[in-house]
């Protein structure tokens, strides 16, 4: 067998945008042909991006993906190209891949593997097929797979039973902490297991509360990286089979958990048309990280951080909203709550306790929503998900907005991203004495979070055991954990899941996040 060249694709396509995803795809097959490819491969449904959703329930929808699917084989002269994209079969619609060869559309593969867990909802809109495809590609027998038919073993199997002596793998798989290198061990046991090589192309770009994180992949036989795109970016990977390519190291975790954030926050304000954002600025660590991600994701001139300080906020945290914005390079506005906040009280004939808490946040959020109203821009949610997690959080308030960036990041990391930025940037981008401030949501005197909660060092672990790993309070207790910790936040996880429900959507970071993988009904009376 001759020397073989992949040109891996990992495009950050927008759904539904059926024309520029075709162009993207077609300036793909441009640079793999002038790099000397013989075979370029695109991510899961690169024609659609992933996932579509109910746009898949629409026939034009479905006919015009498959027209873009047919254009696309004319501009494969000189070229192999596997092509994601939905396909009808009949009265059955396909998660599929195009097999165009020198202009023509020759073969169509249906995915065998629909997931239907998780984020997943596959089963929805697909039927599964039920044959392996092993195609002569110039001089090679290469088997063909989408995204879940390589996570179980059995159709890679089928495939190396079928003579074929490489496994392409055309993907789109989420990202979560820890995913991109348990995936490819995932790919390198499969290698192992038949004996041949492996290349994986994977999506990039955020899509709503999904993030991709590239790191396409070839591997030998032997499950050895030959080489290895960059992840959270779009790139062109150029591998021989021989040769191997550039092999880029992962990044470590919260490096990773950094460029996901940025990539994720970046996509969805400018997949849907926003040039500015504007959230609040307490001085507090959750709005000076969501400030430090957004200046990144769009520039800091493009983001606009409004203080409103009421009678409880300290001078200490006035001043750090105002430090951590000159040190960002982003807008900054005061705007005082306390003479708007009086006359709510008269008209509401005055208010105390937790109701004169709630009002305050309520009015930050209207002037927010007000500004974005006003300006176009998009308003983000600044807290975290030990707040959304147990309820520490005030509908209309707080949770306004169009995008929670931290909504899959607990407290403690908050923590340990902030200062990540501080070193990666060998400076203060994010003051110390933000970073170090016992964490209060200041409405009323003296306020600090732990009167409300256990401290988070205590409840971010109990709240992953419990939220992402499903244990029951029994087992939080067998597992050692402090008694009153895991009796309070079972009570509160269970009784704020309606307030959970009106979040606007945030970036999946974890392997269970809220909202897609985390369904609980808000009418429930089962308690654990």
């Amino acid at each position: 067998m001759g020397p073989m060249r992949f040109a891996l694709a990992q495009l950050n396509t927008v759904v539904g945008d059926l024309d520029g995803n075709r162009a993207k795809i077609e300036r793909a097959f441009a640079d793999a042909r002038a790099a000397g490819a013989d075979v370029v491969v695109t991510p899961e449904l690169a024609v659609t991006s992933y996932p579509p959703e109910d746009l898949l329930l629409r026939p034009a929808f479905v006919r015009a993906a498959e027209d873009a699917a047919r254009a696309l084989a004319t501009a494969t002269d000189g070229l192999v190209a596997l092509v994601g994209t939905p396909w009808r079969f009949g009265d059955e619609l396909a998660n599929a891949c195009a097999v165009c060869v020198d202009g023509e559309l020759v073969a169509v593969y249906r995915k065998r593997l629909l997931p239907n867990y998780g984020v997943f909802d596959e089963e929805r809109y697909f039927r599964p097929g039920r044959e392996a495809l092993v195609l002569p590609l110039r001089d090679r027998r290469v088997g063909v797979t989408v995204c879940e038919d390589v996570w179980r073993p059995g159709p890679a199997a089928d495939l190396a039973a079928a003579g074929a002596e490489l496994l392409v793998n055309l993907s789109a798989s989420p990202f979560h902490v820890g995913k991109a290198e348990e995936r490819e061990q995932m790919l390198a046991a499969r290698c192992r297991e038949n004996g041949v090589p492996l290349v994986f192309c994977n999506a990039v770009g955020g899509q709503d509360e999904l993030v991709f994180d590239g790191h396409s992949v070839v591997l030998s036989a032997e499950g050895e990286v030959l080489a290895r795109a960059p992840g959270f970016e779009e790139h062109l990977l150029v591998a021989d089979l021989e040769a191997g390519g550039e092999i880029v190291p992962f990044a470590e975790p919260l490096e990773q958990m950094r460029h996901a954030l940025v990539r994720a926050l970046g996509d969805y304000a400018g997949k849907n048309g926003f040039r500015e954002i504007v959230l609040g600025l307490s001085g507090g660590i959750d709005s000076a990280l969501t400030a430090a991600l957004a200046a990144e994701a769009v520039g800091p001139e493009h983001v606009h951080g409004i203080s409103m300080p009421s009678r409880y906020s300290s001078e200490g945290t006035r001043g750090d909203a105002a430090r951590l914005a000159g040190s960002l390079g982003c807008r900054f506005r005061e705007i005082p709550i306390e003479g708007i906040v009086e006359p709510f009280h008269a008209a509401l004939g005055g208010l105390d306790g937790l109701a004169a808490e709630n009002l305050q946040a309520r009015i930050r959020g209207m002037l927010l929503m007000s500004l974005s109203n006003a300006h176009g821009s998009l308003v983000l949610a600044t807290g975290n998900k030990s707040e959304l997690s147990v309820g520490y959080s005030t509908l209309y308030g707080d949770l306004a907005g169009g995008f929670a960036p931290l909504k899959d990041v607990f407290k403690t990391d908050v923590f340990r991203l902030a200062r990540h930025l501080n070193d990666r940037a060998g400076r203060e981008l994010i003051p110390v004495s933000i970073i170090e401030r016992p964490p209060t949501a200041e409405l009323r005197a003296d306020q600090r979070d732990e009167d409300s909660l256990p401290p988070y060092a205590q409840l971010d672990p109990v709240l992953e055991a419990y939220v992402e790993q499903d244990r029951s309070r029994e087992e939080l207790l067998e597992d050692g954990f402090d008694a009153e910790v895991v009796e309070r936040t079972v009570a509160l996880v269970d009784r704020a899941e309606y307030k959970r429900r009106q979040a606007p959507p945030g970036v999946k970071l974890r392997p269970k996040a809220f909202g897609r993988d985390r369904r609980t009904p808000i009418t429930n009376r089962w308690r654990d």
